[in-house]
């Protein structure tokens, strides 16, 4: 169970809070190193070059062997965080990922920033919304997609104990910072926010918070709707999927992501061999975006609150069938 969300929100980009952790863990423990290629502002990594500028290396527009140089310290004891644009890493270094860390299982920490289609005016050819898939497919690999400011720094944190290779999506807008500092991240657990008996909506990253508005809404209507923030994609909470099922036998996924192999695709995995119940995704359906602001973003290709309701009243009348 998670801990209580905050009263008053306010808003901080995932990738704000991940500079500050990255410090954080740096001052604790003294293997940890920070890479980037180029983008040391985008990422966030100036404090940390900053207090530690030798354990910081600018590698330069060569994301691939960025990935092969955070592999060699990572034999050599170290703890690389390893940070670009999603669409660079994983995209433009998947070969290296794979061959360099995920094969050899060894402890690099892939963390990228500009996830998803809130990257919003950069268009379609900066917006990653298929690399959550790639990664999952790759064995050895543990993947994780924090919901706000509050579970980023608690992941980074975990990622320094953690050993192997992940892999974690943030996001460049501000989004909601719902938890305060009670609340507890564990890898490959999922959060459950909201009690219900009804229909569980389970959500990763910015839809969490478009989940938790849509419970609110679904109450009004007289419907209890659970909600699971699923953080980690992968080794999934399958415990906590089977549970939803058994317990209110219809589904809602929600992901900044293609319905493609991402959360959507795994709680389904999960269901149809175990427990099938209806599961609706809410995601990108098989197209690629655009230019645009954020919420305009989310609201053209069905990423809002709405979208999860309209999906939960498709699995409640499947389900009473």
């Amino acid at each position: 169970m998670a801990g209580p969300l905050m009263q008053t929100a306010g808003q901080k980009a995932t990738r704000d809070a991940y500079g500050e952790a990255l410090v954080a863990v740096g001052r604790r423990d003294a293997r940890v190193m920070a890479l980037t290629g180029d983008l040391r502002d985008s990422t966030r990594l100036e404090a940390f070059a900053a207090a530690f500028p030798d354990r910081f290396v600018e590698c330069g527009i060569a994301e691939q062997n960025m990935v092969g140089v955070a592999a060699g310290l990572a034999t050599c004891g170290k703890i690389p965080f390893v940070s670009s644009f999603a669409v660079f890493v994983p995209g433009r270094a998947y070969d290296q990922i794979r061959v360099l860390v995920a094969q050899p299982g060894l402890n690099v920490k892939l963390v990228s920033t500009h996830g998803g289609l809130t990257v919003g005016e950069d268009g379609m050819s900066a917006q990653a919304i298929e690399e959550l898939a790639m990664m999952r497919a790759l064995a050895n690999m543990t993947v994780i997609v924090p919901a706000d400011a509050t579970e980023t720094q608690q992941v980074i944190a975990a990622l320094v104990e953690h050993r192997g290779p992940a892999y974690v999506r943030l996001g460049r807008a501000p989004v909601p910072v719902l938890f305060d500092e009670r609340y507890t991240f564990t890898i490959g657990r999922a959060a459950q926010l909201r009690e219900g008996d009804d229909v569980t909506l389970i959500a990763c990253g910015i839809m969490v918070a478009e989940a938790l508005a849509a419970a609110e809404a679904l109450a009004a209507e007289g419907i209890a709707a659970r909600v699971l923030n699923m953080a980690t994609l992968k080794p999934l909470d399958e415990a906590a999927v089977l549970a939803a099922a058994r317990e209110t036998g219809a589904i809602v996924t929600a992901e900044e992501h293609t319905i493609y192999g991402g959360l959507g695709s795994a709680v389904a995995e999960v269901t149809s061999a175990h427990m099938p119940v209806p599961v609706e995704r809410v995601g990108i359906r098989d197209v690629f975006g655009e230019s645009g602001s954020p919420r305009a973003l989310m609201e053209k290709y069905g990423l809002t609150a709405a979208d999860v309701v309209a999906a939960a009243r498709r699995a409640l009348a499947r389900k009473r069938r």
